[in-house]
């Protein structure tokens, strides 16, 4: 098992209020004397004359912009994000490659198509009401143009390496506000990214980008381009005023169902500051994890709910003064909630979705819904543990796949979406008000006759990422590790589980300034010997 700790201070559009050029940019750090890194600023020259003698120009009127509004989904991630940029995403990526193919003149050429693909890479964001958020898009008027664009929004950093080789490491850094996508998205980019730049010559990029440029860019003709669709469009619709209260009346029982009330110590008054601690198992230790789950009748997906689990059941029992439920009602009444435990986790929705009413075949939009999974707090004082993992991993897989194959799976994220978006606009609201300093504390909310339903933590399963990246398409880029994420709120944490080049991949994501670090710091620990006792020893 290998370990690395990550901080990540990220600088990418970390105030969405400032409306940026762009809500995407690609960072590259390479080694100091990488032809890579001093090729600074190359400009089109033998790359635009290997296309046409002649750079092609589009005259593009106001018609030519396209936008669209947002939809609930999207501006439950935009409006928390506009002041410090929470929940952006990021995907770290290392690899070996030939020193030729990291050149910044190919990357920038890789980057420059993938923004004509997915147009809401290139998007700016307006903003005239909380209600009323949209994306605007438009487009580059010629090949040069977008490649320059791209180039705007594209950083390398030197690292110094002793000696040099044919072959040089390189990292690659893809940072995305998260109301532009998912992390479906976020992965499938960065394939189709390394395919183009591992696969092909500077020439064949420099032809590709010109002849994608002019076949959606170049025949617009006063035509908008179509932008990839809301979420909440693209979802079945219901189809009578009584199937929508009963969607309503399902959404507020199944939220009721939810009892939580176990959370970290939180740290208040530090600014935010998100790590990553990450270990990795080696290709046939994590053959051996994985042959071990399928035993066992569950996924690694289900077993990390139950390692979670588990490991917080340690920490409580290791440090007895966490507080462990908010106070309702009465003792006996907390207590019952006390023995459970809340985990939350993000459901693909795109199976889900009808086909785009606009007709763009973009995978960059967010597509994302939320489930939860209870299980026991409790552990038995004496006895083997080894039963009750596996009893709760099975439970954790049982409530996963009744959810995604519930019916009204579909109703309940359309109605998680709505709340989330009203929740969203009213802390926008609050922020707004706060800033112009004429906001007013409301009266104390009444006390919640219901049980607490706060979670412990999200945890992110990605899976087999092998399966996305398609890593015989660039066989001369050696891709060995990757991190993957997003910016924490104050007090976050996520954890991430995925398989990659073989290995399994487990990392904590959480913000070190605003939670208490022992106890994270013990938590921690306790996931990992949870991790060898169960699935390895």
């Amino acid at each position: 098992m290998s370990s690395t700790l990550t901080a990540l201070d990220f600088e990418f559009h970390a105030n969405h209020r400032t409306q940026p050029s762009s809500i995407t940019q690609l960072k590259v750090g390479c080694q100091v004397d990488c032809p890579a890194f001093n090729c600074r600023r190359p400009t089109l020259g033998s790359t635009r004359n290997s296309v046409s003698s002649q750079e092609t120009l589009v005259e593009l009127t106001q018609s030519t912009r396209a936008e669209r509004r947002m939809g609930d989904t999207e501006l439950s991630y935009y409006l928390p994000a506009r002041e410090s940029g929470v929940n952006d995403m990021y995907l770290h990526l290392g690899c070996h490659a030939p020193r030729h193919i990291l050149k910044r003149e190919r990357v920038r050429l890789v980057w420059a198509i993938l923004r004509i693909r997915h147009p809401l890479l290139a998007s700016k964001i307006e903003m005239y009401s909380y209600d009323d958020v949209r994306f605007a898009y438009v487009p580059p008027h010629s090949a040069e143009n977008a490649l320059d664009d791209a180039g705007n929004n594209l950083e390398y950093r030197a690292q110094t390496k002793d000696g040099m080789i044919e072959t040089v490491k390189c990292e690659f850094l893809i940072s995305a506000a998260h109301f532009l996508g998912d992390g479906i998205a976020l992965h499938q980019f960065a394939n189709d990214f390394f395919g183009l730049l591992g696969s092909s010559s500077t020439s064949q990029l420099s032809a590709l980008l010109f002849s994608e440029w002019y076949a959606v860019c170049g025949k617009l003709d006063d035509q908008p381009r179509d932008l990839p669709s809301a979420l909440e469009s693209r979802l079945p619709a219901l189809r009578s005023k009584f199937a929508e209260i009963v969607a309503r009346v399902d959404f507020d029982r199944e939220k009721r169902k939810l009892i939580g009330g176990q959370t970290f110590p939180r740290m208040a008054g530090s600014t935010r500051r998100t790590v990553v601690p990450t270990v990795s198992f080696d290709e046939n230790r994590t053959r051996d994890i994985l042959k071990r789950c399928k035993d066992h009748g569950v996924s690694i997906s289900s077993a990390l709910f139950a390692i979670c689990n588990i490991a917080w059941a340690k920490t409580r029992s290791e440090k007895p003064e966490i507080p462990t439920y908010e106070f309702y009602q009465s003792k006996s009444t907390a207590n019952t909630y006390a023995a459970h435990r809340l985990m939350y986790s993000a459901l693909n929705l795109r199976p889900c979705l009808l086909g785009d009413k606009a007709p763009s075949d973009s995978y960059w939009f967010l597509s994302i819904g939320y489930f939860n999974v209870v299980l026991p707090t409790f552990l038995p004082r004496s006895g083997e543990l080894g039963p009750i993992f596996w009893h709760r991993a099975r439970s954790a897989k049982s409530q996963s796949t009744n959810i995604v194959k519930n019916p009204l799976t579909v109703s309940r994220s359309r109605e998680m979406a709505r709340e989330r978006g009203r929740r969203a606009k009213a802390w926008a609201k609050e922020d707004d008000d706060k800033a112009n300093g004429v906001w007013k504390a409301p009266p104390p909310a009444p006390r919640n006759p219901g049980p607490p339903s706060s979670a412990l933590l999200g945890l992110s399963l990605l899976g087999n990422l092998d399966g996305i990246y398609k890593h015989s398409n660039f066989p001369e880029i050696k891709l060995d590790t990757l991190t993957t994420g997003s910016r924490q709120r104050a007090g976050g944490m996520l954890l991430f589980g995925y398989t990659f080049v073989g290995k399994l991949w487990i990392s904590l994501g959480y913000d070190e300034n605003g939670l208490d670090k022992e106890v994270v710091e013990g938590f921690w620990s306790n996931v990992l010997s949870c991790t060898d006792e169960f699935l390895i020893d």
